[in-house]
């Protein structure tokens, strides 16, 4: 393949039939190698971290995987129907400039994933660079910039290989775990707590939703042939096995290790495989793991400034140096707020992944009510890049349910630094999500049976 073919052109436009290629089990390896990484142990790690136990963590995680990763699933049956990257479907529900708001909230998500898996990769960098903590961070930050402007046949590239390596490298890991562990005193341990079950299913189902914001972006250059179904299982097959095999190892290495662990994250993982040769491959399988998944925040989170910004420009393409630019504000940002919060990692993470869940619940369940109950699958998409079209500039009807859906979920968060009144009745758990997307599903949807502007769909087409 010539250099300029795998350099991406497209941005936030349609793309083209004549440019679609690949099957739906691209998703399955892309998925599985993004979430088979540091990251992905750690918030396994925090369930028990934050009281749980073995067997209750695990399973509250499994749920949560499954039920996160259905919805997550679902975004990504849209790319290959319109073509079009995540966040700029949201204008059909929010209007041309009204979905800048949940695409600053986005943005804010992308620097944050982006930060927070810097510290940990720049870490395993630093140790094969045999340079500070700090130099690793920002020597990661630029290889990810490099991969993500290359854009997307060299990230799915990425997903398969570190699919791969990283597969074989839990399986090596979990073998010298075993070894080192009594699993049947783990197992016997089990002891049912609501509250730190709930939490479980909370960590990893917002590991989930975080990814509905640029799911499709990534499935997007599919044939518009592709299966929805297909697409759907073998983006939830690669999410949830990934994930849940990175978390079960998480919460096995925090049970066992306690403090170790929580002092070093990836010292105690690499030591845990051995030394020389071997704890070099290790800290390169991190660094590899964490580049997958940070290029994708990287590049999600070009799409949604693009997104944004065009929403008032009347922008459509973008140029090669426009592409490098708002890549390279992407990684800057992240690495500042990485550089910044390296020392108080383990529980600011755990509370970014709470709180964004806050956000991002009615989000997805406005886009999967709009798209699969209202609009058919089917929008105009000339439309959305028109603010006096079909969608409009500001569907504020639309935006007051988005902002329902936050508040109503205000009274059920556990977070570090807030918790709503109503956690304590049940608890101390954290069922905020559940309400973030039951709430904004149901009010949107009662709008459009009533013909509001949300569902102003008045004549049947297929523009995509």
């Amino acid at each position: 393949m010539a250099a300029e073919d795998l350099v991406e052109r497209r941005s936030i436009d349609v793309v083209p039939d004549d440019e679609r290629h690949g099957t739906a089990f691209s998703q399955f390896t892309l998925w599985l190698g993004a979430n088979l990484q540091i990251t992905a142990v750690v918030t396994g790690a925090l369930a028990v971290v934050f009281g749980g136990d073995v067997v209750w963590s695990a399973a509250g995680l499994l749920l949560g995987n499954l039920l996160g990763g259905a919805v997550m699933a679902l975004h990504s049956a849209q790319g290959p129907k319109l073509g079009l990257p995540q966040m700029i479907q949201s204008r059909a529900q929010f209007g041309v400039r009204g979905a800048i708001i949940p695409l600053l909230l986005v943005i804010l998500m992308y620097v944050g994933f982006f930060a927070s898996g810097s510290v940990l990769a720049g870490q395993a960098t630093a140790e094969l660079t045999h340079t500070s903590d700090t130099t690793g961070i920002i020597v990661f930050a630029v290889v990810t910039a490099v991969t993500a402007t290359v854009g997307y046949r060299l990230i799915h590239a990425l997903g398969r290989v570190a699919g791969v390596v990283c597969a074989l490298a839990f399986v090596y890991l979990g073998i010298r775990l075993l070894d080192r562990v009594d699993l049947s005193a783990l197992l016997g341990d089990a002891h049912f707590d609501l509250p730190m079950f709930l939490l479980a299913v909370s960590l990893s189902a917002s590991w989930q939703l975080a990814f509905g914001p640029y799911v499709a972006d990534y499935s997007r250059y599919l044939p518009r042939s592709t299966s929805g179904r297909a697409t759907f299982w073998w983006t939830l097959s690669g999410s949830a096995v990934g994930s849940q095999w990175s978390m079960t190892f998480g919460v096995l290495v925090a049970a066992s290790a306690g403090d170790a662990f929580l002092d070093n994250q990836v010292g105690y993982v690499v030591g845990l495989g051995g030394t020389g040769l071997i704890a070099s491959f290790l800290y390169f399988v991190i660094a590899l793991g964490k580049l997958t998944i940070n290029v994708l925040n990287t590049y999600g989170g070009f799409m949604s400034l693009v997104t944004s910004v065009s929403g008032f420009r009347g922008q459509k393409t973008l140029s090669a140096r426009g592409r490098t630019a708002y890549i390279t504000l992407i990684m800057v940002a992240g690495t500042v707020v990485a550089l910044l919060g390296k020392d108080t990692f383990l529980t600011s993470f755990k509370d970014f992944l709470l709180f964004l869940l806050t956000f991002f619940t009615p989000w997805s369940a406005i886009n999967l009510v709009d798209y699969y109950l209202i609009s058919r699958e089917r929008y105009d998409i000339p439309a959305l890049t028109d603010p006096a079209g079909r969608y409009g500039a500001w569907r504020w009807d639309a935006l007051t349910v988005y902002g329902v859906g936050i508040l109503a979920q205000l009274p059920f968060l556990v977070t570090h630094f807030y918790t709503g009144p109503l956690a304590d009745p049940l608890g101390g758990a954290d069922v905020s999500w559940i309400v973030g997307l039951v709430v904004p599903a149901v009010l949107y949807r009662l709008l459009a049976r009533r013909g509001s502007t949300v569902a102003r769909r008045e004549t049947p087409y297929e523009r995509v």
